[in-house]
């Protein structure tokens, strides 16, 4: 079957490992179903995959795509979550979850095989390409949001770097959600989109703020961090999922940290529940993902090299 896949670990280039072409299909297996994959989206995860964050040497060749919609052996329109191993169905108790495509092959690529546990049925209401845009970027937005963050409508929100996956999906939720939600950008026109979207007011980054916010949504890292930490009032909640500038800020502001009794909370995708949750809040709410473009499997370098140059707005879409 055709597919995409990490053929090398590159650090410093990493679309330079990565192949296109034929790799076996996926064998059945007990406790595990195969889907016939619609749709796909790309994640930065599919970057660092590439850089070897994760992925090991000795697990290539690997297919990547860790989201995906799609059709089991069944008939049955299904949407994947993407966390292996969290309940232990499928793989056994002792096994560490792990994201599709550390461990296992991922869904760039006509077939996916995942625990028939980690299905959940797609709405009829969301298209293929909408689902597969939920179960990383949206699901970490959601989880961040509404599990981690605290917040409650009418409560302000800061969403660092406008314009990713999980920043889009942020802003989308926080406003269906009755939040005020402000954004920063380095690019006039993302910022001018996101307000589009339903942000209340964009901000240059690094911008002071008319006022101190409840809470930040942190994806950048090092570059946002310091002007993440000085936009909370005092008792807010800095909720982290990425670091996609760098993890290691150049001041750790531990002093405001400390004196502010600031939350830094760690968020990391979301449970098989959650996923039911979003599905459930887009299917009842309107709200749909922000859809860059939609480009055939076969065309995924072009999709790559936009993701790392950071020159999208949504979720890039696969199709197989």
């Amino acid at each position: 079957m055709f597919a995409a896949y990490a053929a090398r670990i590159a650090p410093d280039d990493p679309l330079s490992g990565l192949e296109l072409g034929e790799r076996p299909e996926p064998e059945a297996r007990p406790g595990w179903s195969v889907v016939t994959v619609k749709a796909a989206s790309l994640n930065h995860h599919d970057l660092w995959s590439l850089r070897g964050v994760g992925l090991p040497a000795e697990k290539l060749p690997m297919i990547l795509g860790c989201d995906a919609a799609g059709v089991d052996e069944d008939g049955n329109e299904v949407v994947l979550h993407s966390v292996i191993g969290q309940s232990g169905h499928g793989v056994g108790p002792k096994e560490p979850r792990s994201i599709l495509t550390e461990h296992y092959q991922g869904s760039f690529a006509q077939k996916v095989a995942v625990p028939t546990w980690n299905l959940l049925p797609k709405p009829a209401e969301l298209s293929f390409e909408e689902a597969a845009c939920l179960p990383t970027a949206w699901l970490t937005a959601y989880r961040m949001l509404f599990t981690n963050a605290g917040v409650k409508p009418g409560d302000t929100v800061l969403v660092q770097g406008a314009g990713g996956g999980v920043a889009t999906a942020l802003i989308v939720l926080g406003k269906a959600a009755g939040l005020r939600v402000w954004t920063t950008s380095r690019d006039e026109a993302k910022g001018a989109r996101a307000v589009e979207l339903g942000a209340d007011a964009w901000f240059p980054s690094g911008a002071r703020l008319p006022e101190r916010v409840d809470a930040v949504m942190e994806t950048v890292g090092a570059a946002t961090w310091s002007h993440s930490i000085k936009s909370l009032r005092p008792g807010g909640t800095l909720v982290i999922s990425g670091a996609t500038s760098g993890p290691n800020p150049p001041a750790a502001e531990l002093t405001r940290i400390f004196f502010l009794e600031l939350k830094v909370v760690g968020s990391t995708m979301g449970t098989k529940e959650e996923l039911g949750q979003l599905l459930s809040f887009c299917r009842t709410t309107g709200v749909r993902p922000v859809i860059d473009s939609v480009l055939p499997l076969s065309e995924a370098r072009e999709g790559f090299a936009r993701v790392e140059k950071g020159d999208v707005f949504g979720k890039i879409v696969l199709k197989p």
